[in-house]
């Protein structure tokens, strides 16, 4: 399966599923976001795969991740949901 394929699969399915489960989870924890943040990192690790740099092979560091994927930051999209329904302020209210 090819890199973009990949991609958009986590896109439509993995990351929207996330973030609906996220919904039902006590994230309010600095502790639990930096997990999921992992979390997404390594899934995106897994999707680009690594590199070979003056012949050394490598995974993407975290900088050459946000510049890629910079609409993929799952962290935020769950933040920013888990505020709006904690402040009342959601779809939900």
């Amino acid at each position: 399966m090819s890199k973009a394929v990949k991609t958009e699969i986590y896109k439509m399915m993995v990351k929207p599923a996330v973030v609906f489960g996220s919904e039902t989870w006590a994230v309010a924890e600095e502790v639990d976001m930096n997990r999921l943040s992992a979390w997404d990192r390594v899934i995106l690790r897994r999707v680009h795969g690594p590199v070979v740099q003056q012949g050394i092979w490598r995974v993407k560091t975290d900088w050459e991740l946000r510049e890629l994927y910079k609409d993929l930051d799952i962290v935020s999209d769950i933040g920013m949901d888990w505020t709006c329904s904690k402040n009342g302020s959601g779809k939900d209210s």
